[in-house]
């Protein structure tokens, strides 16, 4: 039995994952669920089982380490191990530094409890069972994490913290056969950037970004679990990451003009 844990699982990619994987593996797979919404996490759990799958829902938040602990504990109480981790979890957020007054910064702080802390404390409880069974660490990052993003700071800043840790921990655990996969999607067809912090911590309500070319999310894990599979370090979706990737290296400076330049074309400049 291969038991695969989920975070942020109810909807968007962590959803989508949950399926495919029930779909293509069957009753081969154990799923372990997680997320906030409960509701939710049940509906896509009864989806999951009418493929065979064994599910488990374990509603976590995972700005909370003892729900991080929680979580890993009860998998292992449930299933008897760990194979493969997947941090997918996260909050978006979309605003200038600048635009940021300081009774309200406190929003950075919970964002990064939520897209780095929340890994880092899943991580930690799962390492020793990972450990055992030689198995996987998915982190779900993003292309904000490989080139800063003007008007996506705190996002950018979690995210390249993020990729950090995970880049650290690959090479730590080199020789206890545990890979670590960092996925790195660009705009993907989900709710994520309308529910994300504006400025004053409160949901954006919109994207602040181009959807029109918003890759789809079943493609996107397709990409992703397919990566997963093989053990890859890094994920890049598309060409524009591959690309943007290498330019930062080569010519910053003009990466840099042409991300201004696109936050303006957005029209998120005020």
């Amino acid at each position: 039995m291969n038991v695969i844990i989920i975070t942020g699982a109810s909807e968007g990619i962590g959803a989508e994952m949950a399926m495919q994987l029930a779909r293509t593996k069957g009753a081969a797979v154990a799923l372990v669920l997680a997320a906030r919404q409960a509701a939710k996490l049940e509906a896509v759990a009864d989806a999951c089982r009418q493929h065979g799958a064994q599910v488990l829902c374990v509603p976590t938040d995972v700005s909370v380490r003892a729900d991080c602990e929680a979580l890993i504990a009860q998998t292992v109480q449930h299933f008897g191990r760990i194979d493969t981790l997947i941090n997918n979890a996260g909050v978006s957020a979309h605003a200038l530094l600048q635009e940021v007054d300081a009774a309200h910064l406190g929003w950075y702080e919970e964002l990064m409890r939520v897209n780095l802390w929340g890994t880092i404390w899943c991580t930690h409880a799962a390492l020793p069972h990972l450990k055992a069974s030689r198995g996987r660490i998915v982190a779900v990052s993003s292309l904000a994490g490989l080139v800063g993003v003007p008007g996506r700071t705190a996002y950018c800043t979690s995210k390249f913290a993020m990729n950090g840790f995970m880049e650290a921990l690959r090479t730590e655990l080199l020789s206890d056969g545990v890979s670590v996969t960092i996925a790195y999607p660009g705009v993907v067809a989900t709710d994520i950037r309308r529910r994300g912090f504006n400025a004053l911590g409160q949901p954006a309500g919109s994207s602040g970004l181009s959807e029109d070319k918003a890759m789809p999310v079943k493609l996107c894990v397709q990409k992703i679990l397919q990566g997963t599979e093989r053990r890859q370090r890094d994920l890049l979706m598309n060409p524009i990451g591959h690309v943007g990737r290498w330019l930062k290296l080569l010519a910053p400076s003009w990466v840099d003009r042409m991300a201004w330049a696109a936050l303006k074309k957005s029209g998120t400049q005020r």
